[in-house]
């Protein structure tokens, strides 16, 4: 592959919602899996923020290099679970009353430290509607993270660790999707009461073990690399979304079967690799990673492989701002009703 020096433009809508109308076509009983909800999830959460929370206490009065330590190893995997959680959330997928997927995304939230969860939830589905359009998709790297990290293994790393900040300024450019609503509102709250909490427990030092968590988890460390997996043109110029089938899969989610993510946001997470055996025509052919560890060291030390890696497109196509990205269950409906008319 060829050395970017500038993000790759495509006159071509986004690809998911053409293979979400083809799969539905050749394997119409992937629609029960549609819609489904998984409460399970909340108890992940729940053995996720006790988990977090614990070793917060114990870490309290450690040795910097444990707590460090302790994040790295230990914490990042829980912090990391989280964090999909809150993703199955977004895409209300944990339970079926909207407000009972907020107080879920809330909860998740708490071990993170910083009031994110709702935030994310209104830039996530944005993603999901406006692939690859700068403006709208806070999941593409700023021109000036691109310029400024190039494609050298220090400033890669770099990039890695703070990540957290680096996709926080990118927010600022999707201002049409900025919200703050009374959820987003109850989440600083929320989050604040708990980021006190522990500083008068268990100290400052249990509260910065949690950052560290935080940003290991999505940053400098093997997980962090399903960042570069899931839309860095890494294994194919033309191919903009790629799938993960790898061990970590138990610690993410199952977030690594991505395109059957985007080609069906609204099956819960338990149910993507269904989907893949249902259709393993779309999703066999399709190139994709087995290792987050190789993956992590290719980024690093590919010059080949530069944040410029991204496909970008300036074309919003038909699809409106209010868009909730359910393209599979807007699919079904507008099939069905039809029949619901002449009967």
């Amino acid at each position: 592959m060829a050395t970017f020096t500038n993000f790759v433009n495509s006159n071509t809508t986004e690809p998911h919602r053409i293979r979400t109308r083809q799969i539905l076509k050749s394997h119409p009983e992937v629609k029960k899996l549609i819609g489904q909800k998984n409460p399970t999830t909340f108890w992940i959460i729940l053995g996720c923020v006790t988990l977090m929370t614990g070793i917060a206490y114990l870490v309290r009065d450690q040795s910097w290099w444990v707590v460090v330590a302790a994040a790295w190893f230990i914490g990042a995997f829980p912090a990391h679970t989280l964090f999909v959680c809150i993703h199955e959330a977004a895409h209300n997928l944990i339970f079926r009353k909207p407000a009972a997927n907020m107080w879920a995304a809330i909860f998740a939230n708490l071990p993170t430290v910083f009031p994110t969860a709702l935030s994310f939830k209104n830039f996530h589905i944005k993603h999901h509607a406006f692939q690859g359009v700068h403006e709208l998709d806070a999941d593409l790297p700023d021109w000036y993270e691109a310029k400024l990290i190039n494609n050298y293994a220090i400033g890669k790393a770099l990039w890695l660790l703070f990540f957290p900040i680096f996709q926080g300024i990118r927010t600022i450019r999707c201002r049409e999707l900025a919200v703050i609503d009374k959820w987003v509102a109850t989440n600083m709250i929320v989050q604040v009461a708990f980021d006190v909490l522990i500083v008068a427990l268990f100290g400052w030092k249990a509260l910065i073990f949690l950052v560290l968590c935080l940003f290991f988890s999505v940053g400098l460390h093997p997980l962090g690399a399903r960042w570069i997996q899931e839309h860095y043109l890494t294994l194919d110029p033309e191919q903009e979304t790629y799938s993960y089938y790898g061990q970590l899969n138990g610690v993410n989610l199952n977030v690594g079967f991505h395109n059957e993510h985007h080609d069906f946001p609204s099956i819960p997470w338990n149910k993507l690799p269904d989907l893949k055996k249902s259709a393993p025509e779309y999703y066999d052919t399709l190139k994709y990673h087995t290792s987050y560890v190789r993956l992590f060291f290719r980024f690093l030390f590919d010059q080949e492989i530069s944040l410029y890696s991204r496909i970008v497109r300036k074309e919003r196509g038909r699809v409106t701002i209010a868009d909730q990205s359910k393209p599979d269950i807007e699919f079904i409906q507008a099939n069905e009703a039809p029949a619901k008319v002449t009967a």
